[in-house]
């Protein structure tokens, strides 16, 4: 019961900081004295620190409390299918150093990936300086399914990754405590803590990038499904028996709205001749920047039929789901989104139902496109206040 206490007061101030003692009383229905003997914990620990105050209603000034940016740090790593990049934050979520490993996704290899993510947990110790025993734990976010066992076994159909043991692969070298997670659900726990899906109790938060997956929370809660395969919405069929997907089957819609499926097409469109680029990224704003130029008809016939697949994938999360809020996200979203997005909307309200389309907002993700390692940096710190302050070891 004590650490549930805990728990409840310090996520409250985490989440919805700065707030005064009297404000966690009513956000907690905890009594005044419970609180007040919490937060002296909490300040002895240098859990939380007080923030100012406030004036009350004819009494003392009311002290405000928020977490300690101090008390440690954290990494978040996102193993993208272009690039494997390290932050470190403190607790306020502050970003104080990054590493990038640029790769290709054909040299994404176990053996490499890992190396790439131990080189940026070094790199960005050393950068901020930091001690290392004060970092309370690393959060990876990967494509793909993660069984949420010992080993951290991850399985990326489209990468040959069958259960890659990557928390037990990442043990060998650190000493730190290792979380592992599928990269939308990281952008959906990102983006409801601190962006656009604040304040929503159902929401869907949609990861658009060289794959495409989706986070569902119901309730203010992530669903997971069985084993926590739940959101591989970019393996949906949107066509029967049309593109080949990388996962092996036909018709999925990250075989069409994924990088890698946009560029096909529009090779395609464009008489075999590919999107110029050194990457899928920069291919991509190439594409966008002809298109809104002019300069290509290809690239606009393609990126205008883009929107419609996405906006008709978003009509099915919209009728599966009854979410209150769409966002989308992930570095192909926001750059698709950034220009398309009346487009987009006007295709889920095409092929959603009407009800249910009336009840949603669809909006972009405000936390930019390095919000995935951003979320994978709050696993450690769910850790954290789950145990009511408690670091784990």
């Amino acid at each position: 019961m004590r650490r549930s206490n805990r728990a409840m007061v310090l996520s409250r101030i985490y989440l919805d900081g700065p707030l005064s003692r009297h404000e966690l009383t009513q956000l907690t229905s905890l009594s005044p004295a419970s609180v007040s003997t919490l937060v002296a914990e909490f300040l002895e620990e240098g859990l939380v620190e007080e923030a100012g105050s406030v004036e009350s209603d004819g009494g003392r000034p009311r002290v405000l409390l928020r977490q300690s940016p101090g008390f440690g740090h954290v990494i978040g790593v996102d193993v993208g299918e272009t690039r494997v990049s390290v932050e470190l934050f403190d607790m306020a979520m502050a970003a104080l150093a990054k590493a990038e490993y640029p790769i290709e996704r054909a040299t994404l290899t176990p053996d490499r990936m890992t190396a790439h993510v131990l080189a940026g947990i070094g790199a960005v110790v050393a950068q901020a300086g930091v001690d290392a025993a004060r970092v309370l734990g690393i959060g990876v976010a990967v494509p793909g399914v993660v069984d949420q066992g010992e080993d951290g076994l991850v399985h990326a159909q489209s990468l040959g990754w069958e259960g890659l043991p990557l928390r037990a692969m990442l043990r060998e070298e650190i000493s730190m405590p290792i979380h592992i997670d599928n990269g939308a659900k990281t952008l959906g726990q990102a983006e409801m803590w601190f962006g656009a899906g604040r304040g929503a109790q159902h929401a869907v938060i949609a990861l658009v990038g060289s794959g495409v997956g989706a986070s569902v929370v119901a309730d203010g809660v992530s669903y997971l499904g069985a084993r926590s395969s739940a959101g591989e919405w970019g393996h949906t069929t949107i066509v029967y028996g049309g593109r080949l997907c990388r996962c092996g089957a036909r018709g999925c819609l990250e075989a069409y709205v994924g990088a890698e499926g946009i560029l096909d097409r529009f090779r395609e469109a464009n008489r075999g001749r590919a999107a110029s680029g050194v990457d899928e990224e920069s291919a991509i704003g190439n594409l966008l920047a002809e298109a809104d130029a002019g300069s290509s008809r290809a690239a606009q016939v393609v990126l205008t039929e883009t929107a419609g697949y996405l906006g008709a994938g978003i009509a099915t999360l919209i009728n599966l789901f009854n979410p209150e809020r769409i966002i989308l996200g992930g570095w192909a979203g926001l750059a698709l989104g950034g220009r398309h997005l009346p487009q987009i909307r006007a295709a889920a309200a095409e092929h959603a139902l009407r009800r249910p389309f009336e009840q949603v907002s669809i909006e972009l993700c405000r936390l930019g496109p390095d919000a995935v390692a951003l979320g994978a940096a709050t696993l450690p710190v769910a850790k954290l206040l789950a145990n009511g302050g408690r670091p784990q070891r």
